[in-house]
Formats: structure tokens, sequence, C-alpha cells
């Protein structure tokens, strides 16, 4: 699917099969704000698809509305080839919800926990060990599993807290921000376990507004600003909306203004602005064209000091698209 702006409309196949999630123009609002206006995607099984935006920009309404626990003012919202609204307990049975706010009883320890929620889910005996067994491990906390969760730390309760997500073998894994305010550490650890689901052919709809977790656990990603799907596509198309092309820094002495006519050239350069101590070439592919572009500096008689190549990121991609910073 090609990343496209203002409203896509959902892909009508996927790669996977029959899609786990169809939604089709949701819209929300609360009083004059219009929190969801338009939103549309899909997401087939064994795809994490990711709502990338900043805080406020509809993501939680978004999901809260996926998941059945506030209705929508228009638009449908399908789970499983079913009708999903806030009466609809039969269809929420597919989802696994891993909300922003730790779900987790303090006093219980991490199997108790998963236990209690387990019997919630309707598992028993045998069929709920195996499972508590089973997301114990996948989640890292298998060593830590008779200790009460007030020990735990931020991440360790953030990773027990998509156990109990996935305790009941769910369609749809939904995942509202589940890094915030961890370490480095647990947050590394959450997300190679987010990074295991799609293997088992479970579909995921991760929101988050960290880029690089985006790039890294994302199969498609839509854009997301002031309610509204901004873009949609794999990262590679994203980025090709903002034309692709990279930017080289060159550090040294010597004419840059001579240096700069000699270099602008070359193949694949489109544009070269110089100042008193650094040239920025604004190229296509820079790691295939930089050894180039740093013999024909030495050969205008630059001395380099620095090099320095910048690609587009999903950052670039926001800004792009709405005129601001992603975190802004």
């Amino acid at each position: 699917m090609t990343a496209t702006s203002t409203h896509p409309e959902p892909s009508r196949t996927t790669p996977h099969g029959d899609d786990v999630l169809v939604v089709s123009d949701l819209v929300r609002r609360f009083g004059d704000l219009t929190a969801v206006d338009g939103v549309s995607f899909r997401i087939a099984p064994g795809e994490t698809y990711g709502l990338l935006g900043p805080n406020g920009a509809g993501k939680t309404t978004t999901i809260s509305m996926v998941s059945g626990l506030i209705a929508a003012d228009a638009g449908t919202v399908t789970v499983a080839g079913q009708p999903m609204g806030p009466d609809r307990t039969d269809v929420k049975r597919h989802i696994g919800l891993v909300p922003q706010d730790l779900a987790i009883y303090p006093e219980l320890t991490g199997r108790e926990n998963l236990t209690f929620f387990g019997r919630l889910q309707g598992l028993r005996g045998k069929e709920l060990a195996a499972r508590i067994e089973t997301v114990l491990e996948l989640v890292g906390l298998a060593d830590r599993a008779k200790d009460a969760t007030k020990e735990y730390s931020g991440g360790m309760k953030r990773r027990l807290n998509i156990g109990i997500g996935l305790l009941h073998r769910p369609t749809l894994l939904i995942l509202d921000e589940p890094t915030v305010g961890v370490d480095p550490q647990s947050r590394n650890a959450i997300l190679e376990s987010v990074e295991a689901l799609s293997v088992e052919g479970m579909a995921v709809l991760y929101t988050t507004h960290y880029m690089e977790e985006a790039e890294r656990l994302c199969d498609r990603i839509a854009v997301v600003d002031s309610g509204r799907i901004q873009a949609e596509g794999t990262r590679d198309e994203l980025i090709r909306l903002t034309g692709g092309v990279d930017r080289i820094r060159l550090g040294g002495r010597a004419d840059l203004a001579a240096a700069a006519e000699a270099l602008r050239f070359l193949p694949a350069v489109e544009r070269v602005d110089a100042d008193r101590r650094e040239l920025v070439l604004t190229v296509h592919d820079a790691p295939s064209v930089v050894a180039a572009i740093v013999t024909g500096a030495t050969a205008a008689g630059m001395s380099l000091t620095d090099v320095e190549i910048t690609r587009p990121n999903l950052e670039s991609v926001f800004l792009h698209l709405t005129g601001k910073a992603l975190r802004d």
C-alpha cells in the first residue's frame, strides 16, 4: 500500500487473509471538541499496526471505541468479522486491552494477579496454569512470579499488565503507550515481548508518541494528529512522502564556495548549501554516494574535519505532514 495524506482509505485486501480489525470512518465528539474525525484503518492477522502521534492526537479515544469502552458518534468497528460496541461482550472476548493506567493488584503476587484475571477471562484448571507459565516467560517475569507486585519496578508492572492482556489468547491485542514512564532496560524488554507476538499470528494495535518504537515494531503506521490520520503506510512509504532525500554535512577548512560549486554537479546531489564553516548537501541514498562526495570535496581543496549523514525518519514525516514536531 502506498502512503497517502489526509484521509486514507483502508486497504481492501491484505497479504495475511481476512482482516482481524476493520475501522471505518470513526468519529467521536466531546462537546465542541472532535477528538476523532473520520479515522479508518485495517489490521491483518500477524500484523503490528501503529498509531503514531503526540499526546492529545486522538489515539486513546480511537482505541477506546475499537475496544468497545465508549460508543462512536459515527462510523463502525468490526473485530474478527463481528460488529463492536459497548454492549458486545461476546466480541470483546477477542480483544486483549493493555491500558496506559496499570490494572494490577499491588498486594497480590505476579502469579496471583494472573490467576485472578485469568479466571475473569473464563480460564480454569490446567489450561489456566499453563497459560500463566507461558505468559510469565514471554514477559520475562518467571523469576519474580512469587513476589508481591508492589515490589515490582515500573517496567515490571507494565510487563505484567501486558501479560494479563495475553492470558486468554486474544485475536487482537491493543497496547496503549505501554512504555510510558519506564526505564530503558524495561522498555527494551517490553518491546522484545511485543515483537514476539506477531510471530504467533496475533494482530497488534500499538499506540505511541515515540517514533523509534513505531519504526522498530510496526509493519504499518498511521500518523495521527488532531483526531485524523494524516498518512498511512510502511515506514519506507511514509518517508517517501518527504521526498526521501538524505543530507550530508561536511565540516572543514577551505574556500567553501568553490568546494560547493565543484560538488553541485556530482550525480545524486540535488542541492548544496554553504556557510563559513560547513557544507550541507541534499542527496539521494547518502550511503552510496558519500565516498564520491568526500573525494570530490578533497579534490576541491577542502580539509575535512567532520562528515555526518542524516537520513529522514518518522519525525521528518510528521513535521512534513503537520508543520510541527512530533512532541509539540
